[in-house]
């Protein structure tokens, strides 16, 4: 049984992130859309993760706002091209994840590399970084810079990410639950860094590609984990 006031709240979520200029107008609607669909598919548990993302990309953006906009790499409001590189390939796998366990391991390895990534870029900007291919100093915002800060904080926010997925019942063995999201979430973020380095510095890749690469590779390393 669906209880249908868990939609009116993400109606009401999708508004205020409109409202807030967390997302535009198309990115709350893809939210909205993408939410209830998993609603229905999957359940709430696995929204809630989702939704967990969201609140912790959302913080880590705005974390440090006026040095970010100083560096000129303060990126504000996000669009539905962002809501979908990001969160497309978990909600594929919410949709047909309760009913087989490597796709909840898919899913929570998309979500855990979304959350690590955006948390490593957004936080890890505070430090001079380095960049992955080559470990020559960069400037903070490179494209495939990492920085020991950005990584230890991505992999925390993929811990949390497999620490609730153990507590909301997406996968019910705590141990799988933060193996999945800490090794595919970090690896999945260094996907991401080495496609900025190689590829999006040239030009051949735009970020929303690299993000849509990086949650594939981290949902198929989270279905691989447990096979």
């Amino acid at each position: 049984m669906i209880n249908w006031g868990y939609v009116i709240i993400l109606f009401i979520l999708g508004f205020i992130t409109y409202k807030r200029r967390a997302l535009d107008f198309l990115g709350s609607l893809f939210m909205v859309v993408m939410g209830v669909v998993i609603i229905f598919s999957a359940g709430v548990s696995w929204l809630l993760i989702i939704l967990l993302f969201l609140i912790l990309s959302l913080f880590a953006t705005k974390f440090a706002k006026p040095y970010k906009r100083s560096l000129g790499k303060y990126e504000g409001q996000r669009n539905a091209i962002n809501v979908i590189s990001n969160g497309i390939v978990a909600f594929m796998f919410a949709a047909f994840g309760s009913y087989y366990l490597p796709f909840a391991g898919g899913f929570i390895g998309a979500v855990a590399t979304a959350t690590s990534d955006t948390l490593a870029s957004e936080i890890g900007i505070l430090k001079k970084p380095r960049l992955i291919t080559t470990m020559e100093e960069v400037e903070p915002g490179t494209d495939g810079a990492i920085s020991i800060l950005g990584t230890a904080v991505g992999i925390v926010g993929a811990g949390v990410i497999g620490i609730v997925g153990f507590i909301l019942g997406v996968i019910s063995d705590p141990f799988v639950s933060i193996k999945v999201a800490v090794i595919a979430g970090t690896l999945g973020c260094f996907v991401d860094s080495i496609l900025g380095a190689v590829l999006e510095r040239k030009g051949v890749l735009k970020n929303e590609h690299v993000n849509l690469i990086a949650t594939i590779s981290g949902a198929f390393l989270g279905v691989l984990l447990v096979i």
